[in-house]
């Protein structure tokens, strides 16, 4: 499994982490406000540059998922892959999904840190 956050740096370009299962832990139990969101999307498909609409994370449960930032760092996530979006500012990410399979995710808002 592979936990991924993507954030806003101090030069407003979109980054990516790595989490740990323990990291993940603690940031999950900052449920915040809003409906938890099932979310399906053709595939293939494309995202360009966008920020979270939200602080969430997103479990994949199905299809491919890619995430590209500014620098061209790419992020693949498959099901089971949680990506952490925290990046409600600056030039954001593009995102998009890979094959032949409908991308359904699960996004759950967080709160403020």
């Amino acid at each position: 499994m592979q936990i991924v956050r993507v954030y806003t740096g101090a030069d407003g370009e979109s980054h990516f982490e790595d989490v740990t299962p323990d990291q993940f832990a603690a940031i999950v139990n900052n449920r915040g406000d809003g409906p938890v969101t099932l979310n399906c999307r053709p595939s293939p498909s494309f995202s360009d540059y966008h920020t979270a609409p939200r602080l969430q994370y997103v479990v994949n449960l199905s299809g491919i998922a890619e995430f590209e930032t500014a620098d061209g760092s790419k992020r693949r996530l498959v099901p089971g892959d949680v990506l952490i979006a925290e990046d409600v500012t600056g030039h954001g990410h593009i995102a998009r999904s890979i094959g032949e399979t409908f991308r359904v995710s699960l996004a759950i808002p967080l709160a403020e840190r």
